[in-house]
């Protein structure tokens, strides 16, 4: 979900009820499934089978026979190097962004530095103040020669002037719309609910920068400014997080961008170095993860799962949307069961309200089952971030909805070290200072027509 989303979402909702009743094939699913007889049970595939408890059992046993204890570490990496998808890779240098400002001044000397070519994905690309700064950043560099190649999604950018992105086609620029609204103008096969969600700057081949900040002015104020005014609905400012990552494993955030410029069969690319050899930068083992609908089920959903099951000692969680589905759910239940400290930061205020009232939905059962839920105060949470027993950190642009691993072609990063928890544990913890708790006995005491509000909000969470 993203700045004005509830604006893109209605929107959409006639498309949606129109493809439930004509039907759209077989239902995707967020994992591989579940015996129905047993729903709490949490599984996904790893590179030769299932990733259950026992087989996550099985690869710590072979590390104990090595002949040494292991570590949190090692067992993360182990786990981490069990799930299929993209390979770990060693030896990059990340830097934690935090809020709009931050990050577009990192987005903005990348550019400037660039000299081959610059890949840019984004789900919003506002046609205001900070996208008309984009723009013409993007134009002077491909008037001095660098390749520029862009995809934009086209829900996200339903209100944004044809005559934007007419501007920078006039330039030289070449434009990828996703999945456009207008099925006479697919290149791909049409679905209006496939979604690009993904937020992505890969400059030179060298350098990237993703996570879940669009292109907008509603980032404007940094979220650690109390009080600011500069944000929308109350003017409350953002928060939100990417990362800006160099070295090694910008090679597989490069052939995620590529892979959606050919799936939409987008203009030929130019010949541009695109993958220069790349040296160490630093001491980060990272992952990149993307997932695709297209995909038999969700990659990214798949890792969390698996690093939430290994999880022992804490779970520290922060999202913008949140409507869990069963196995998420059981998953976050069973960690707190035996003994992992869960605790999950949450929006008190959202640009959109039913995905708001579906997340309240599931607050009893969480609550009940040990789980500990906080509401960011003085911001619009948009971060999408999690860090797991201080070794595992994930930061991107899936939300924890049916959206974003059912819906919606997604992006996020794994960064594994102690070095890196520290600085996502210590965000976390600044988010949590500036949020309130939800207690059960409280939460039981809400108004009769808000759990009906709930209610009906969450018949719809599969499609928000």
């Amino acid at each position: 979900m993203t700045p004005h989303s509830g604006r893109h979402r209605a929107g959409l909702l006639p498309a949606l009820c129109l493809a439930m009743l004509v039907g759209c094939g077989s239902t995707p699913i967020a994992v591989p499934p579940v015996a129905a007889a047993n729903r709490s049970a949490v599984q996904v595939d790893g590179a030769t089978g299932p990733l259950s408890a026992q087989r996550s059992k099985e690869i710590l046993d072979r590390l104990k026979a090595g002949g040494k204890e292991t570590s949190i570490f090692e067992r993360h990496l182990a786990l981490e190097q069990a799930v299929a998808g993209s390979p770990l890779v060693a030896g990059n240098k990340v830097s934690l962004l935090q809020d709009g400002p931050r990050t577009y001044q990192a987005m903005a000397d990348a550019i400037e530095a660039a000299r081959d070519h610059i890949n840019m994905e984004s789900y919003i690309l506002e046609d205001d103040e900070v996208g008309q700064r984009f723009a013409a950043a993007l134009i002077a560099k491909r008037r001095q020669g660098v390749q520029v190649n862009l995809i934009h999604d086209s829900v996200g950018t339903l209100r944004t002037s044809a005559e934007f992105f007419q501007r920078l086609r006039d330039n030289g620029i070449n434009v990828l719309e996703f999945n456009p609204v207008n099925p006479l103008a697919a290149r791909a096969a049409w679905d209006v609910n496939q979604r690009d969600h993904r937020k992505m700057l890969v400059v030179d081949g060298r350098r990237a920068i993703l996570g879940g900040i669009n292109v907008s002015s509603v980032y404007s104020g940094g979220s650690l400014r109390e009080g600011a005014q500069d944000g929308p609905a109350a003017g409350l400012p953002w928060r939100d997080t990417d990362l800006d990552v160099e070295g090694p494993v910008v090679a597989e955030f490069q052939k995620l961008f590529i892979e959606t410029w050919r799936r939409q069969h987008g203009p030929e690319l130019g010949q541009r170095n695109y993958f220069p050899p790349l040296a160490r930068t630093g001491d980060a083992v990272m992952r990149a993860i993307g997932s695709s609908p297209d995909a038999p089920y969700s990659l990214i959903y798949a890792t969390l799962l698996s690093a939430i099951n290994s999880a022992e000692t804490e779970i520290c969680l922060t999202n913008a949307y949140f409507t869990p589905d069963p196995q998420l759910r059981a998953a976050l239940k069973s960690a707190a069961a035996r003994g992992v400290d869960v605790r999950l930061v949450l929006p008190s205020r959202t640009d959109s309200r039913l995905v708001l009232y579906a997340g309240h939905s599931y607050y009893d059962e969480l609550l009940e089952a040990g789980v500990k839920i906080y509401e960011r105060r003085e911001a619009l949470l948009h971060a999408k971030t999690g860090v797991i027993d201080g070794v595992w950190s994930t930061v991107g642009s899936a939300n924890l909805d049916w959206r974003s691993f059912v819906h919606n072609q997604e992006l996020n990063a794994v960064v594994l070290g102690a070095e890196f928890g520290a600085q996502m544990h210590a965000a976390f913890e600044r988010d949590l200072a500036a949020s309130t708790q939800i207690t059960l006995d409280q939460w039981r005491q809400r108004p009769l027509h808000r759990r009906v509000r709930e209610w009906l909000s969450r018949m719809w969470s599969y499609w928000l």
